[in-house]
């Protein structure tokens, strides 16, 4: 049992996760021939939940209650020894830092099951799980002091990583003699482990389902569509009782030219079905964007760097879509020579801050030449550039916003605005360098003798001035107000500069 799991007569907090153990046939096929699942039942609700078979005859169904109380549960299954279980379940109230899984808020914006918002800074790591135990622990304890809040990781290995792990998610012997009828428990054992470790360390775990990566020197990345589909209800059994967990279909999907839109839009719809927690669902694309607007999608999940550097266009995302818009590859922080990963510090900081100021949400993640290959991006490992103390900047910035989102304001006039009108507005100069800014602010929500506090904030050294006094504000023309007296702010002529601008009660 994963240590972060409640099991036999143990209260388990509000979303928490309660483990049922059962012993049952080990002979055959029990992957393929045994059926189990559970009802747990609460006055008048009822949640099903998948189980799954983890070796050794032993069988675990997980379930993540989201309501105190007594819960009662039974076993439904086509095998005698696991069939008619029940039991009591008794849920009590979080713990601190326990907020419940993340989901859409506001349509474009997310937030945990209690209320509190969720500001995505998110990081990419593919295969870090994949990696040496010594490297592993080392990327925890990067994780432990590092800004984000979400990590991208995939499932499958990876081929690109120049090596061949340990573990393998299927019975069999490398490179191609799997056994896809059978998992391989201690692959998806080791697995548990890691994401109940983000999850304490208040880490979302978006798992990748699928990538191209593989090439087909294993096989992966081109199962029958029955083995992705028993995959896939595999690991929803597994993974869904953790609060922590998003579903990501894939990695640069339209790259695995074994698959068909319909596959992709099936392996949606089984997640979606085996999934009794409704956890977020992307899918991330290289070159050709997915139908976003599929019920299935919760959220976009998107590779664009050039767009997010254009606050108009990032907008655009969210007007065709009405979700909320994570550009989860911006390229990267590095020095390689592929284009990709050549971004400055700057440039990476850059991009959160217009994602924020869009009304979108950003991914970082970098990639510095090694002549052990080990780069964050791949393998985890510890992080070398500039930009993650000034993102651990930047989200304090966000957490002190309005609780509904940074909404876009005047968005195709001037610089960029966002907040909640006639409330709070966040601006950003970017790459500019003007030496004042007369005060002027769009016309939604506004009134004549409102007051308003102004901060400089220098988002790359990490500052917050609060200017002297005050600024009340008088209409000027069809669409602005302007501060009564006519005064400017005056700026340092430096790039990457933002004003946050409060209103006063």
């Amino acid at each position: 049992m994963d240590a972060g799991m409640a099991g036999g007569n143990t209260p388990v907090e509000r979303w928490g996760s309660f483990e049922l153990q059962l012993k049952g046939p080990d002979s055959g096929n029990p992957f393929l021939e045994v059926d189990l699942s559970a009802e747990f039942r609460q006055g008048g609700r009822t949640v099903r939940v998948g189980g799954f078979y983890d070796g050794d005859g032993l069988y675990h169904i997980r379930f993540m209650p989201d309501s105190v109380g007594s819960w009662t549960y039974t076993t439904r299954s086509n095998r005698p020894a696991l069939d008619g279980k029940t039991g009591q379940v008794t849920v009590v109230p979080p713990r601190s830092g326990n907020h419940g899984p993340v989901g859409v808020r506001h349509t474009f914006h997310f937030a945990y099951a209690d209320g509190t918002p969720f500001w995505q800074v998110g990081t990419t790591s593919y295969a870090w799980t994949h990696q040496s135990e010594a490297l592993q622990r080392q990327t925890l304890q990067t994780l432990a002091g590092a800004p984000f809040n979400k990590l991208r990781m995939a499932v499958f290995p990876n081929h690109d990583d120049r090596g061949e792990p340990s573990l393998f998610p299927f019975q069999g012997k490398a490179p191609l003699g799997w056994d896809f009828t059978r998992f391989d428990p201690a692959f998806f054992r080791h697995l548990d482990g890691r994401v109940a470790q983000l999850r304490a360390l208040g880490i979302e775990a978006d798992l990748i389902l699928f990538h191209p990566y593989d090439k087909g020197h294993w096989g992966f990345d081109r199962m029958p569509p029955e083995v992705d589909a028993r995959y896939l209800r595999y690991v929803v059994a597994r993974y869904g009782a953790y609060r922590n967990v998003w579903w990501s279909m894939a990695n640069e999907f339209d790259l695995m030219r074994e698959k068909s839109m319909a596959d992709w839009d099936r392996a949606f719809q089984v997640v979606q079905a085996a999934d009794p927690y409704g956890h977020l669902r992307s899918i991330h694309h290289s070159l050709r964007l997915y139908d976003n607007n599929k019920p299935w999608v919760t959220h976009a999940s998107l590779q664009n760097g050039s767009a997010v550097e254009d606050a108009e266009r990032a907008v655009l995302y969210r007007d065709v879509w009405n979700k909320p818009v994570v550009f989860d590859e911006v390229k990267y922080e590095g020095d390689i020579e592929r284009r990709w990963g050549q971004l400055s510090a700057e440039e990476m900081v850059l991009r959160f801050w217009i994602g924020a100021i869009s009304g979108t949400y950003v991914g970082h993640s970098e990639i510095f030449d090694d002549p052990q290959g080990v780069s964050w991006l791949a393998k985890g490992g510890t992080l070398r550039g500039g930009s993650p103390a000034r993102l651990a900047f930047f989200r304090r910035i966000l957490s002190d916003s309005p609780p509904e989102g940074l909404e876009p304001i005047d968005k195709w006039q001037d610089y960029p605005w966002a907040g909640k009108p006639g409330a709070y507005y966040l601006g950003y100069f970017g790459r500019a360098t003007p030496r004042n800014w007369p005060f002027a602010l769009a016309k939604p929500g506004l009134a004549e003798g409102m007051r308003f506090r102004v901060e400089i904030i220098d988002t790359w050294n990490m500052t917050v001035a609060q200017l002297d006094g005050t600024f009340e504000i008088k209409k000027q023309g069809l669409y602005s107000f302007v501060d009564k007296d006519a005064r400017s702010i005056a700026l340092p002529g430096r790039p990457y500069m933002a004003l946050r601008i409060v209103r006063l009660a």
